[in-house]
């Protein structure tokens, strides 16, 4: 039993009332449709659990191969995909005959979709002596007038020939496939045929794609991402081909899926160190950052420019202005990560223009009637006193803006803001005079204790004249 639940299976079902074999067996020779579909359910789910079930076998070959009802059919192929093929030797059990002609009479269904799920389901066998005799009858379907047949044919073909004796069973399957990719009008089968001949035979894939290279722009977005697949495995393989190939992800940097667009940038990163590439590659994922809302493909592109910072420092630094319109997502992991991004490429090239973006933010979410708004507001404000201690000559122009925020509701931004200013009295006695005017003129609006403390530290330790100690003790008063 524990052999029957540890092999391979692609369902996972689970069920807390189990029925017995003679219950699902009474209904199962019964003649009400719905029935028998609770009844393979119920079988399915105790094969699943380990559960042989021999004694169904017959009953379900009666009762069930005859149903011309669609629901049941599926249920039967999962059936037939959880159940034992083969004895403890490993050979085909000699029941499965009856099996495989049911099989053979779906591949010739006159229904569609009869014939589509039964390609899908012999995608997950892998015994070879079912599949032989329906070999032809699967070569057949690629000249069904139904595409939804035709891409599954081709599926099944591709599994047929990853099988050990996969050569044997369909010895001309590139040749074949690449007949039916050059006649083919389906999207999704040409892109299940184009995988098939990556897998199987990329010389014939290549040629295939050069001869139709000046098609590629209007092809779908499914076998456009199959073109890219194709491309990153011959590099592998063909390292010293990449310059053409390379010409081909630009070119295909222009379409207007999204997706593609993306892997794109994920091939041009993995296959090319050049500037220009992981430039083009930068581009694309700031493109991607601003029109897309969806706030799971913004944090994965983010994640990709973190690794071109790492790598191509010099390239991100030109697209940082990009890079930080991603803070008008309303998402703080998204506007999180972006500053973290930006405060590791400031340089004194783009210091003034990098304060400048976090200094209009900083002003929007005092309008902002965001619950989280003050979170953000805190995480500029360490932004913005990380870029003053790295770039000294800033701190004047953003020291008076932030003092407004010594009131802020949230105790941890107000901090921040007060050691802030702490520190600029500390290394610019320049700027000294004004902060501490400022100060003065908004103490009244401080409400935590600490902040407080600290501010009142400020006037003590840095009022020298006279005019800014009577200040000072003018505010404690009034206080």
């Amino acid at each position: 039993m524990a052999n029957a639940t540890e092999r391979s299976c692609s369902m996972l079902i689970y069920n807390d009332k189990q029925s017995t074999a003679n219950e699902i067996k009474d209904a199962l020779e019964g003649s009400d449709t719905e029935q028998k579909i609770l009844a393979m359910q119920k079988a399915i789910v105790l094969l699943l659990n380990g559960e042989q079930l021999p004694q169904l076998f017959i009953t379900i070959v009666r009762y069930v191969l005859p149903s011309e009802d669609h629901t049941v059919q599926k249920l039967l192929l999962l059936y037939l995909e959880a159940i034992e093929k083969t004895d403890s030797a490993g050979k085909v059990l000699p029941e499965m005959i009856l099996i495989c002609q049911n099989l053979r009479n779906n591949l010739q269904h006159p229904n569609e979709y009869i014939r589509g799920v039964t390609l899908r389901f012999l995608c997950r066998i892998r015994e070879e002596e079912i599949l032989e005799p329906l070999v032809p009858s699967i070569l057949a379907n690629l000249e069904h007038r139904h595409s939804y047949v035709r891409r599954n044919a081709v599926l099944a073909i591709s599994a047929l020939c990853k099988l050990p004796k996969g050569e044997l069973l369909v010895p001309d399957a590139d040749e074949l496939i690449e007949r039916f990719l050059g006649q083919e009008q389906d999207v999704s089968a040409k892109r299940n045929a184009l995988m098939l001949l990556t897998q199987h035979s990329q010389d014939r894939a290549v040629k295939y794609l050069f001869e139709h290279l000046d098609q590629l722009a209007v092809w779908g977005d499914i076998l456009q991402m199959a073109v890219l697949e194709l491309i990153r495995i011959v590099c592998r393989t063909k390292p010293d081909a990449k310059g053409k190939y390379i010409k081909i992800i630009l070119a295909l940097l222009q379409s207007p899926s999204a997706a593609v667009t993306y892997e794109c940038a994920v091939s041009l990163t993995s296959l090319s160190q050049a500037p220009t590439a992981v430039r083009a590659a930068a581009n694309c994922y700031c493109q991607l950052l601003v029109s897309q809302s969806d706030n799971n493909v913004k944090l994965i592109v983010l994640d990709r420019l973190q690794e071109l910072k790492d790598k191509h420092r010099d390239v991100m630094q030109e697209q940082l202005l990009d890079v930080l319109r991603a803070l008008s997502s309303p998402n703080l992991d998204i506007r999180r990560k972006t500053l973290d991004i930006t405060l590791d490429l400031i340089t004194s090239r783009n210091i003034d223009e990098v304060v400048m973006v976090l200094k209009k933010e900083i002003m929007r979410t005092q309008s902002a009637d965001s619950e989280r708004g003050p979170e953000y507001r805190q995480m500029l404000v360490a932004a913005i006193h990380s870029c003053a201690v790295k770039f000294p000559e800033v701190a004047s122009n953003v020291v008076h803006l932030l003092m407004d925020f010594l009131g802020d509701p949230l105790v941890s931004s107000a901090l921040d803001v007060v050691f802030f200013v702490r520190e600029i009295c500390e290394t610019h006695p320049a700027l000294r005079p004004s902060i501490l005017a400022r100060l003065t003129d908004t103490f009244s609006s401080i409400r935590a204790s600490r902040v407080v403390s600290c501010a009142l530290w400020v006037l003590g330790e840095y009022s020298a004249s006279r005019e800014e100690v009577e200040a000072a003790l003018g505010v404690i008063h009034a206080g």
